[in-house]
């Protein structure tokens, strides 16, 4: 299988000012998917879509192409990864004649995802002919024990049919998107403009490997879990 993996990187956030270069367990955010991206054998070429000039240095001194800057109008808070790696497949098309046949979307808050994870997510692909798969962690808060609080202040079900059962063993596991991994085909996702086509599998990953960057607490719990992970591999 012929995979791009995109980075997408821009310059500006919300809930964490410049997060993509800032230093975690030693090297930018941003460094710890590229370079999990270029150990994966399953990929054949790593790009970064930025807006940013610093990105794109960071970007290519990790060993990442940046063969074109992300126009504006993309690189808004409300932009949509959709249009993003839409102009990317696009823009490799005109300009180089490149068309992939997967695209592998790798964001940069995802820092803990593997490169192991890459491959395997691929194989999962080959294994089932499958034209996405799109990697989740098992929720710790499962969706039939969600609440939600109405006006007056009381306490009533957040799905219909909810369970008064508090035992969660009791209940069937629920999944959450981990933000880690989206694999599609390049020919299904210009035709649905999605990374969840009909038949998507799932890559299901542990909790430590599925942190999502976007606040200060997050960054903190990931800082957490690479130390403890170089002090068990110095023990």
């Amino acid at each position: 299988m012929d995979v791009l993996a995109i980075i997408t990187a821009r310059g500006g956030s919300k809930g964490l000012h410049r997060k993509n270069v800032l230093p975690l367990g030693g090297k930018p955010l941003m460094a710890w998917t590229i370079s999990a991206a270029l150990q994966s054998t399953a990929i054949s070429r790593t790009i970064v879509s930025t807006d940013d000039e610093e990105l794109t240095e960071v970007a290519k001194s990790w060993g990442a192409e940046v063969p074109f800057m992300r126009p504006a109008e993309l690189a808004m808070d409300d932009s949509g990864h959709v249009a993003v790696v839409e102009h990317a497949i696009h823009w490799l098309e005109r300009h180089e004649k490149v068309c992939p046949e997967y695209v592998m979307l790798l964001q940069p808050t995802s820092p803990l995802r593997t490169a192991e994870d890459i491959n395997s997510a691929v194989q999962l692909a080959k294994e089932h002919q499958a034209v996405a798969v799109v990697s989740v962690t098992r929720t710790k808060h499962h969706p039939h024990l969600s609440k939600q609080v109405l006006g007056d202040g009381t306490l009533v079900g957040f799905l219909p049919g909810d369970t008064t059962d508090l035992r969660r063993q009791a209940l069937s596991p629920a999944y959450a998107l981990n933000g880690a991994i989206y694999l599609i085909s390049r020919e299904s996702f210009l035709y649905h403009r999605t990374f969840f086509p009909p038949e998507t599998f799932a890559y299901i990953m542990p909790a430590e490997r599925s942190i999502d960057i976007d606040s200060s607490w997050d960054f903190h719990l990931a800082e957490l879990i690479l130390e403890n992970a170089y002090e068990s591999k110095a023990t």
